[in-house]
């Protein structure tokens, strides 16, 4: 069990890549906390599946854009399992779901940065301090494979905003080491709900520019953040993972 006796949290776990991360972690022997931001019904389905595993788990709702809330979920995970070893920030703005086709581009591009950057920012901050009492931790950051080749037409605020990711997370891996160690990891296309309305012949075109020839999976983001999470990566700290099959878009 590469993970045996490990906490973890991971924002945005109820569906997706954070679920798929939850999952796998708990598979290699992780005591899980679930964070999710609205759906509590999709947090409580994690939970019931780690704990049919036979691992221990918990579900908390959190905005990850307040920091009164960040705190919250902090404090709840640490007094129902005394620490945290593994941070995975994956919380993201769903801004074609969240709003409505009319709402004003300003209050979509508020959100994004609200979730993606200001909240990874705010996790970073208050769960450093606990890794760094109780002795050293872990902190994964989700990004995008387009933060660093550029965005796509229509994605640039995309690729911006975690871009501002990389940046904040290279910084804080030189100064929170060498106890606790930051990464990032960086997906390019993955099947999740949040990709599934894109056109066929666009999947399709996708498909066929990416060497590995097919669409991510969630189980690979999963397994990139394993190993980040694991002994295997203990001199790790400060890299960019990139989980795109070699599709490079410029």
């Amino acid at each position: 069990m590469r993970l045996q006796d490990k906490v973890a949290l991971i924002t945005g776990s109820g569906r997706g890549i954070g679920r798929a991360i939850a999952l796998r972690f708990a598979q290699e022997g992780a005591t899980i906390v679930v964070n999710y931001a609205r759906n509590d019904c999709e947090g409580s389905a994690v939970v019931a599946e780690i704990r049919a595993m036979g691992r221990a788990a918990i579900a908390i709702e959190a905005d990850v854009s307040s920091e009164a809330q960040v705190k919250r979920m902090i404090e709840m995970a640490v007094r129902a399992f005394d620490r945290i070893d593994i941070w995975v920030n994956n919380a993201g703005a769903d801004i074609v779901s969240e709003f409505p086709v009319e709402a004003p581009w300003e209050q979509k591009l508020q959100r994004l940065l609200d979730v993606d950057v200001k909240g990874t920012f705010l996790c970073c901050r208050a769960i450093a301090p606990v890794m760094q009492a109780q002795g050293g931790g872990c902190i994964i950051n989700m990004s995008w494979d387009h933060a660093v080749s550029g965005g796509m037409a229509g994605a640039h605020v995309f690729a911006a905003a975690k871009g501002a990711v990389h940046s904040l997370s290279m910084s804080l891996a030189r100064e929170l080491a060498p106890a606790i160690r930051v990464n990032v990891i960086a997906p390019g296309w993955i099947r999740t709900s949040l990709t599934q309305h894109q056109p066929e012949d666009m999947q399709e075109s996708l498909r066929q520019a990416t060497p590995m020839k097919r669409w991510g999976e969630p189980a690979d983001v999963a397994e990139a953040a394993l190993f980040l999470a694991s002994s295997e990566a203990a001199y790790v700290t400060g890299q960019v993972v990139m989980v795109n099959g070699g599709l490079i878009m410029y």
